[in-house]
């Protein structure tokens, strides 16, 4: 897996300073999508050590928010468990261009603490369209099982 660049963001993950890690050779290929180069196989390696490396320089975050990795979901989860081991205090957010039937058959619900799923349909809209077919949640855990809460609508201006 390979990531081709982060930034630190405010709007991707409501109410969380995360770090966006664009992560490349996306498989869903969306027509109309933004980020359309992720497609490609390039970037460097996305492993634990450049993964502490990024935490370590971006002092301040919360969450890390992981944009892709459809690709590789079983290696994402080895990311994912190991910062639930060695950065304890961050939440984690996956956005994925799969359903959430994908991700769940995965295992990633049970991980995250926010997933947005869904492919990018240009007449539906982004996330902060009031048509979009993708969705936004917020996941609670508990010994009963995970409870997600659907925050897609923080997403629209008249909310932020």
């Amino acid at each position: 897996m390979k990531f081709v660049d982060t930034k630190v963001v405010f709007r991707e993950v409501p109410e969380e300073i995360a770090l966006a890690v664009n992560i490349s050779g996306c498989p869903v290929k969306c027509p109309g999508c933004h980020s359309s180069y992720l497609a490609q196989d390039i970037g460097e390696i996305l492993d634990t050590n450049s993964l502490n490396a990024l935490i370590g320089d971006n002092p301040g975050i919360n969450c890390i928010s992981f944009m892709g990795g459809d690709a590789d979901p079983d290696y994402l989860k080895s990311l994912i468990n190991w910062i639930r081991k060695y950065h304890p205090s961050l939440k984690v957010c996956w956005y994925s261009g799969r359903t959430l039937e994908n991700a769940e058959s995965h295992g990633m619900t049970d991980l995250l603490d926010f997933i947005k799923v869904g492919p990018f349909i240009d007449e539906c809209g982004p996330l902060d369209s009031e048509t979009t077919n993708q969705r936004f949640y917020q996941i609670q855990h508990s010994p009963e099982g995970n409870v997600l809460t659907d925050w897609t609508a923080k997403f629209r201006k008249r909310f932020i």
